[in-house]
């Protein structure tokens, strides 16, 4: 399957929700699967926070396989042979999108003098990009985790703008422990000496931090179920404690390669901004504080999918969305599916999932 990498320059500046603009917004984004002659066949995947374009082909800084190849490709549930894959990395991030790393107008990187954004001032890049491909209506929108915040605003903000709505282990807000976990995240990242206010671009930056960003945030993406059953108590590679504070258990060696491989890859500022966004999103608040205003006259139809096991995104959030959609006469369907997985589990091999994918985009 090939992929077609690129970038776009939105023409004009982008509004923001918090005021102001940003004046040159650069979108990095790749596709897969041919766009047919009405242009019709169009799907908008929208990444996660950590996540990014490389939905089914090879991370460039990894190697590592697309985050979503088991589920987009050629006969898969995303079908590359029927539908158009469009998926942009979001602004503020750091994967070719204009984010805090972006060299701004001055010729120096933005990093803290970024405007702070929200989740419809991604969603309302993602409009400029579509605008610019000249596809006027998705056959489907589709995310999981912050991406369902994505799909769900562009569904509320742009209405005309797709048929179907596929969201996955989502949320219309941000619940207090949500932003509780964020904020100490952040709060690690800027406790870094490295940090240096930001402006570390040109220098080592302040990966001790964002590891431990990373390791408290992965914690939140597994059940106690998944990591009971992978490692127990056990210990790594040793007989007997060491009573000290290196990693004596599995699970703490496990956390610290995670946080160590997310430094690689992934832009301390942007993880600053992004889970800002999140933390801000609320869509009823958006709309006079009832959600299913936010729904008001919409013609798409809508599939929300939660996991037993997800206590970052509980089934009762998606619950709370599906009764809005119903009060706002919208066509929903929904489902509960049980996995071991924790909030990971719209990434992982859970072939239910895969099933109701396919039967929703049709």
């Amino acid at each position: 399957m090939n992929a077609h990498s690129q970038t776009l320059t939105l023409p004009g500046s982008l509004p923001l929700d918090g005021g102001g603009e940003l004046t040159r917004v650069e979108l990095a984004f790749e596709t897969y699967g041919e766009l047919n002659a009405d242009r019709s066949n169009a799907i908008l995947l929208c990444h996660a926070l950590t996540g990014d374009q490389y939905v089914a082909s090879p991370h460039p800084i990894t190697g590592k396989p697309g985050w979503w190849e088991r589920m987009v490709g050629p006969g898969k549930p995303i079908d590359t042979d029927r539908f158009h894959i469009i998926c942009a990395n979001v602004i503020g991030s750091c994967m070719g999108s204009t984010g805090p790393a972006s060299e701004a107008s001055d010729g120096h990187s933005y990093a803290m003098r970024f405007p702070v954004i929200t989740i419809r001032d991604m969603v309302r890049a993602h409009i400029g990009l579509l605008d610019m491909l000249d596809i006027e209506t998705l056959h489907a929108v589709v995310g999981g985790s912050m991406g369902g915040m994505q799909a769900l605003s562009l569904a509320a903000n742009w209405p005309d703008r797709a048929r179907r709505v596929l969201v996955i282990a989502s949320t219309s807000r941000h619940s207090a422990q949500n932003i509780a976990f964020h904020e100490l995240g952040r709060q690690a990242i800027m406790a870094d000496p490295r940090w240096q206010g930001g402006s570390y671009y040109g220098g080592d930056g302040p990966d001790n931090g964002l590891a431990v960003a990373r390791m408290a945030a992965h914690i939140t993406y597994l059940s106690e179920e998944a990591l009971t059953g992978k490692f127990g108590r056990n210990l790594q590679d040793r007989e007997a404690k060491s009573f000290g504070f290196d990693a004596d258990f599995q699970v703490e060696s496990y956390l610290r390669y995670q946080g160590s491989g997310f430094t690689r890859r992934f832009d301390a500022n942007s993880y600053l901004y992004i889970t800002r966004a999140m933390d801000y999103f609320d869509l009823a608040e958006e709309h006079g504080g009832k959600l299913a205003d936010a729904f008001a006259g919409t013609d798409a139809r809508f599939c929300l999918v939660s996991f037993d096991s997800d206590w970052l995104y509980p089934t009762s959030e998606s619950r709370h969305v599906v009764h809005a959609l119903n009060a706002a006469g919208a066509a929903v369907s929904f489902v509960e599916l049980s996995a071991p997985h924790g909030h990971d589990s719209f990434l992982l091999d859970v072939p239910a999932l895969d099933r109701v994918i396919g039967g929703f985009l049709g």
